[in-house]
């Protein structure tokens, strides 16, 4: 049995909760797979009011602290 992390999706969800720790935010998030997503774009959360949208695949990100 192997006890490695598997990598989430990338943009597997439309919408997304952030902490401030999560910050500076990218998308796709370092979590996620890279493999067969588009290229790392950061997004400036904090001065959109707490809301960030991807250019590249539309995923919505929301700031919850």
């Amino acid at each position: 049995m192997s006890d490695a992390v598997q990598a989430t999706s990338a943009n597997a969800q439309r919408e997304y909760q952030v902490r401030r720790a999560q910050l500076p935010l990218s998308c796709p998030m370092p979590e996620m797979a890279l493999w067969n997503s588009h290229p790392r774009v950061y997004l400036p959360i904090e001065s959109e009011g707490g809301k960030a949208e991807c250019p590249y695949c539309g995923a919505k990100y929301t700031l919850v602290d």
